[in-house]
């Protein structure tokens, strides 16, 4: 592999011009970023070099935030549930957050503003029954209802911002002053966002690249009295309320929003919650707004002769890329941090932009780069589980952050970067402009569809979940494997149908979420067009708790489960015996598999019907079914952790289900830590070895052709069709 340069950018710092150099000579880095509580050495802005800075729109000018406070960014919060011994109560509402970061907003009437539920029966406790005492931040209620439990929403000021709070504390920066986020609602605030930015586009003509970390508001980031995180949605909008904003929803929309439509018993309107109709209507009425707002900035950078990037992370919230918005921000660019194959793809997928950049892993932090550390073993992780979604649809570049200073001092970590940025910059001279080949086309069916693509099962970035891992691993398998993808929801099918291209329909999650779908599995259109599907000759694969309806529904845990030939006992139907069913002794989607099957946290009492043909089960449970449908076929999973067998499993799955069985054995690799990409219309194929291991294979490629592959570790071997 030729030695190559470019499409690489790497952070710097002050008083590190040498070292700086040899780096992007020896990664061939052309582009230099700073990062959060770092500048560029002015030297460094004299290289023939691109330089990238990052801005910062909301945050780090606590002088205006001071003098504006009634712009400081907000949010709605809500207390601990206390329980009523008599009929007074006093709630201390800032009882486990942290003071440090949130404040109570007082200068709107919390008579108006706020609220006090009765959480046992629901009801809202008329305001002439509480007041407010602003000294100790309690609510005191009279006429309560004793052993009832009550809550107080709550508008809070959010006067750290969460990022640099992390930051600050991960950092130990000790004494620096907090960034205080403040509101583009506000005309004062629009004012100097946008006066600033002139200013400062004026005073650093020598940057290139603006990058936006990102605009106005933050994903909803909460901690409790110890620091730590309390509530965390990396998509949610509760920091993008404010009273400018409630009363232009109301003009906007025709109706007003409650406090209890931003808390929602709790939840926050977590991801995972089936959004109720008032939700979408803030999410499309606040993407709006930031699309607006966040033209203006675009095309100030624009007409400065730059070019604008936007992060996707900290400030994103309005700017999902997969919204009907995006496209009317103008961006030339955005980056975002690559935490696995199903990240990358939510990067590289990214319509609208003329180029995209993967940050990856690690990040230049003491929490990585100490003594003792391994960040060589991280970074091989890093990129060999991101490669496999670039072979399928690559980032134009890739890039690190944080502390030059902290990784120049692990020479095997340099020298890894080294390989990353040769591999990848080969990778992509070879691919970005060719279409690889699929066997199927996928449609994954949720609340969300295409509007959160790639996004499913994500609660803050790249962390592990227990309830979410064993549903995140169809997304991490599709990430890399040889198949189109489409996302959909339940509006698409009830309009529409079933597109005509897509294969296999794919429904996965815990029953009631918005991956599963909740109360949308009570649409008779929605059933009945996916049945109808089905049955003239295509594919449902459902993990976990497909189409499933909490409690039952008709008679029904699964609404399709006619369709999967499995159902799950609710507690109500014990007196129906079940009797056991028989497994075969082999079957194509288990083909050649020798270790046991991984199903995660699994799922319980599924039972199997009578004509089912189950394929592992085991301990009076069901695990993997599957059913025949007129001429389709349901397939059944108790879960699917990422492994590469798991992934595997998946994919062998998926064509079982599609009838398209006899078509497997192409642009095939039999090793599941193993995978073939092929690239026809460009004449080659690669073979990858997914792991830091050296690598047995069989290649079938097509009509029948096999050929046996020995790869190092970490290998990528490319041939000729």
């Amino acid at each position: 592999m030729a030695k190559t340069t470019g499409r690489l950018t790497i952070p710097s710092d002050e008083n590190f011009l040498h070292e700086t150099e040899q780096l992007i000579e020896k990664w061939g880095a052309d582009a230099i970023r700073d990062s959060d509580g770092t500048k560029l050495d002015t030297a460094l802005k004299q290289l023939s070099i691109k330089l990238y800075s990052t801005y910062f729109v909301a945050r780090g000018y606590n002088d205006f935030a001071e003098k504006h406070p009634e712009t400081v960014q907000e949010l709605y919060l809500m207390s601990d549930r206390v329980t009523a011994t008599s009929d007074q109560l006093t709630i201390d509402f800032m009882a486990h957050y942290f003071d440090q970061q949130i404040q109570p907003n007082y200068h709107d009437d919390p008579a108006e503003y706020w609220e006090v539920i009765d959480r046992t029966t629901g009801e809202v406790v008329p305001s002439q029954q509480w007041r407010v005492d602003t000294k100790n931040h309690t609510v005191t209620m009279t006429h309560v209802v004793p052993y009832h439990e009550y809550t107080v929403s709550f508008l809070a000021n959010m006067i750290w911002d969460p990022t640099e709070m992390y930051n600050h504390l991960t950092n130990n920066w000790g004494d620096r002053a907090h960034q205080i986020p403040f509101d583009v609602r506000f005309p004062d605030a629009e004012q100097f966002m946008q006066k600033t930015l002139k200013d400062w586009l004026a005073a650093n003509p020598e940057i290139d690249v603006v990058r936006f970390t990102t605009f106005f508001y933050h994903f909803t980031l909460v901690f409790d009295d110890q620091a730590r995180e309390k509530f965390v949605d990396w998509l949610g909008f509760g920091g993008t309320v404010s009273v400018p904003a409630l009363k232009a929803f109301e003009k906007v929309k025709g109706y007003k929003l409650r406090p209890e439509d931003f808390v929602d018993q709790g939840f926050y309107n977590s991801s995972y919650r089936v959004p109720s109709k008032h939700y979408r209507d803030y999410i499309d009425f606040v993407s709006a707004f930031v699309a607006d707002q966040a033209k203006i900035l675009v095309d100030m950078v624009h007409d400065a002769g730059k070019e604008a990037m936007m992060f996707l992370g900290d400030n994103w919230i309005g700017t999902e890329p997969y919204g009907p918005n995006f496209g009317k921000i103008g961006l030339d660019a955005v980056v975002g941090s690559v935490g696995n194959a199903t990240t990358l793809r939510l990067i590289s997928d990214i319509p609208h932009v003329k180029y995209t950049e993967g940050r990856f892993l690690p990040y230049f932090f003491p929490d990585v780069f100490h003594e003792g550390g391994d960040p060589v073993a991280e970074a091989k992780q890093n990129w060999l589980t991101a490669r496999r979604a670039i072979m399928r649809k690559p980032v134009d570049r890739i890039g690190y952050g944080g502390y030059l200073k902290l990784a120049a001092q692990f020479p095997d970590f340099v020298d890894y970067v080294t390989h990353v940025a040769d591999e990848f910059r080969d990778i992509y001279s070879r691919i970005h402009d060719t279409h690889p080949y699929a066997g199927l086309t996928v449609g994954v069916l949720n609340a969300w569809g295409q509007q959160r693509a790639w996004q499913p099962f994500i609660v803050a970035h790249g962390k592990w979940y227990k309830q979410a891992y064993s549903y995140e691993g169809v997304m991490e398998s599709l990430a890399g494997q040889a198949v189109n993808v489409q996302f959909l929801n339940f509006d698409d099918i009830k309009t529409h149908g079933v597109p005509e291209n897509i294969d296999v329909l794919v429904n996965v999650g815990a029953a009631g979420t918005a991956f599963s779908g909740g109360d949308y599995w009570k649409d008779p259109d929605v059933l009945a067009a996916i049945r109808a599907w089905v049955a003239a000759g295509h594919g449902f694969v459902g993990i976990g708790s497909p189409s499933a309806i909490p409690g039952t529904y008709e008679g029904r845990t699964f609404q399709l489960a006619d369709v999967l030939g499995v159902d799950q006992e609710a507690g109500f139907s014990l007196s129906t015996d079940k009797y056991p069913a028989r497994d075969v002794s082999t079957h194509f989607i288990t083909e050649n598999r020798e270790d046991p099957l991984d199903y995660g946290e699994s799922t319980h009492d599924v039972y199997p019907f009578p004509d089912t043909t189950v394929i592992d089960q085991g301990h009076h449970e069901t695990y993997l079914t599957t059913h025949d449908y007129g001429d389709g076929r349901g397939v059944y999973l108790a879960g699917l952790p990422y492994s590469p067998q798991n992934s595997n499993l998946l994919l062998r799955a998926m064509f079982f289900a599609a009838s398209k069985e006899d078509q497997f054995n192409q642009w095939y690799a039999t090793n599941p830590d193993t995978e073939v990409a092929a690239y026809p219309s460009a004449g080659y194929y690669a073979v990858l070895n997914n792991t830091d291991q050296p690598q047995k294979t069989t290649v079938y490629t097509t009509a029948g052709h096999q050929t046996d592959v020995n790869l190092a570790p970490g290998e990528i071997r490319w041939e000729t069709i």
